[in-house]
């Protein structure tokens, strides 16, 4: 017989031996976390591009690292709210609550943004783009857990163009978060930080980063004929941008508005090379990993994302982006051996999310694919249930492929909800595409453990999520006119990249299955902390052996 070990036990079993591990000095604790989030990138990618960079970014990391192939989410839906929240505090949107980057509140009655907050106000811009905090994340982080050991002294800066990439990572108790303002290209912060920004950023700020690298046309940084692991440039399913006439290379930038290069920058490689540059600020500024406390240092590329969107995972743009961004990691890395020191700081790289291929391209591929209209399937459902009952507005909205019913309504007419869910899910079961239904009270009442269910229910919050939850097949994703998305549970949304580097990390590689949620219970070992108040990932034991 097989001894299985309950998880909880056994984080407890290996906190107990680590900490021995620590205090009979066989391993110091970095003088400074670096966090990656690289937004939507596929593993995949480590592999295709990776005869096209350089030695000093990614490689580097890959070679003098441990690389980690088969890294998944165990969620749905994978997008980038819930991916930054669940890396961080090690568990998925049912404990931590950030079930999507918004989504409909029964409150107000409309979606609202993940980092929202009204209560506070924006540092560094007067438009209402710095009304954020982390407040809808109900579990900490593993930078909340350093902040309370060290009793606040170590240092939490988190930096993104997205607010939700740089917010998220930070936690509640982060000294700064910063993210990008597109009304004015500058980084902006808000009052549940500080009071104003610090000197260095404002200068950071007055440099006008966007316009001096939107000067430079964005061209192939190849010739464009090496890019054979990309499909060839222009293709109809590809972003026009408005500025633009054609999807094909170059971006030419010089001719627009101040207005139109602060919108369009992270839709361009160079909005991933001004994070890098403002990171490397606040290890300079900060003295980020020059205190007796670890610091820690949160940063996510997101121009990754936008333009995984507007042109797919196979375009030259991407690939492109990804040689850019390598240069990027290299730069930052050097800054952290020149400030920090080799062997002085700890370094993650992972994703958010992955991406599917575009529909479009898939069809010309002759692989089996499809796409649907979010407002034509819930009108569907709406209709069946008018029909049926003599009732118009039993759903209230679709948000994340659920559906939200009008419970007040429902029981103000004194009709069975589940009933009326069942009714839901046989009218869903006829819309072409759709793979599976999940329903509330199922989902509330047992305990899901494998597969798409399982992936639902982790994803599933009970007080935030809607009541009925609609799965597509493989290859199906909500129609747009260009480009790609994300979402699902199916492997090429949830395969990303996971690499760790730097003080007290083996050289090595492993294809055993891990779950993003893993990090931070692993992260929270190497620092002798407590483990976030909601984490369920498992500890890495392979950067544990000698």
């Amino acid at each position: 017989m097989k001894l299985q070990l309950n998880p909880i036990l056994l984080l407890a079993i290996l906190a107990i031996s680590f900490n021995g591990y620590m205090q009979d000095g066989k391993a110091e604790k970095p003088k400074l976390v670096v966090g990656i989030i690289v937004d939507q990138m596929r593993a995949e990618y480590l592999s295709r591009f990776q005869d096209k960079f350089g030695d000093k970014g990614f490689k580097r990391i890959m070679n003098d690292g441990y690389v980690f192939k088969n890294a998944h989410y165990n969620y749905i839906p994978t997008k980038t709210a819930p991916g930054h929240a669940s890396v961080y505090t090690g568990t998925t949107p049912k404990f931590h609550g950030i079930i999507s980057n918004s989504w409909y509140h029964k409150d107000i009655k409309k979606d609202e943004n993940c980092v929202f907050d009204g209560n506070v106000k924006t540092i560094g811009s007067t438009s209402d783009n710095g009304e954020r905090s982390p407040h809808k994340m109900l579990a900490t982080t593993i930078t909340d857990e350093l902040q309370l050991s060290s009793q606040g002294r170590s240092k939490v800066i988190g930096i993104s163009l997205k607010d939700r990439g740089a917010i998220l990572p930070a936690g509640h108790m982060a000294d700064a978060a910063y993210w990008y303002d597109d009304s004015n290209g500058h980084f902006v912060s808000s009052t549940y930080y500080m009071d104003a920004l610090p000197d260095w950023m404002q200068k950071f700020n007055k440099d006008n980063k966007v316009n001096k690298h939107l000067k430079t046309d964005w061209n192939t940084l190849l010739p464009i004929e090496q890019y054979k692991e990309s499909t060839k440039d222009q293709q109809v399913y590809e972003t026009v941008f408005a500025h633009k006439k054609d999807s094909k290379f170059p971006y030419a930038y010089k001719s627009l508005s101040n207005k139109e290069r602060y919108e369009i920058l992270p839709e361009t490689p160079y909005g991933n090379t001004i994070v890098a540059e403002l990171a490397i600020e606040a290890i300079e500024h900060e003295n980020l990993g020059q205190n007796d406390e670890t610091d820690f240092l949160a940063v996510s590329f997101s121009s990754t994302d936008k333009i995984g969107h507007a042109f797919g995972p196979y375009s030259i743009e991407v690939q492109d982006t990804y040689l850019r961004l390598d240069q990027d990691l290299a730069l930052l890395l050097e800054k952290l051996d020149s400030k920090v020191g080799k062997g002085n700081y700890t370094l993650f790289l992972t994703a958010d999310h992955a991406a599917s291929d575009v529909s479009l391209y898939l069809e010309e591929q002759k692989i089996p694919t499809g796409t649907y209209h979010p407002e034509a399937v819930m009108a569907q459902v709406q209709n069946k249930l008018k029909f049926l009952y003599n009732l118009d507005g039993m759903i209230e909205a679709i948000s994340g492929d659920q559906l939200f019913l009008n419970r007040e309504l429902i029981d103000s007419k004194k009709l069975d909800f589940n009933a009326v869910l069942n009714t839901c899910k046989n009218e869903l079961m006829k819309i072409p595409g759709v793979f599976e239904v999940m329903l509330r009270p199922d989902l509330e009442r047992f305990e899901y453990t494998t597969d798409e269910k399982g992936m639902v229910q982790r994803g599933y919050h009970i007080q935030r999520s809607g009541d009925v939850v609609i799965l597509f097949n493989a290859a199906w994703s909500s129609f747009r006119e260009y480009g790609t998305g994300h979402g699902s549970g199916y492997t090429y949304d949830t395969h990303v990249p996971m690499l760790w580097y730097g003080s007290n990390i083996p050289k090595g590689s492993s294809t055993k299955r891990k779950s993003i949620t893993d990090i931070t219970p692993t992260l929270t070992l190497m620092l002798g902390l407590k483990f976030p108040n909601a984490t369920t990932g498992e500890v890495i034991q392979e950067l544990f052996k000698e």
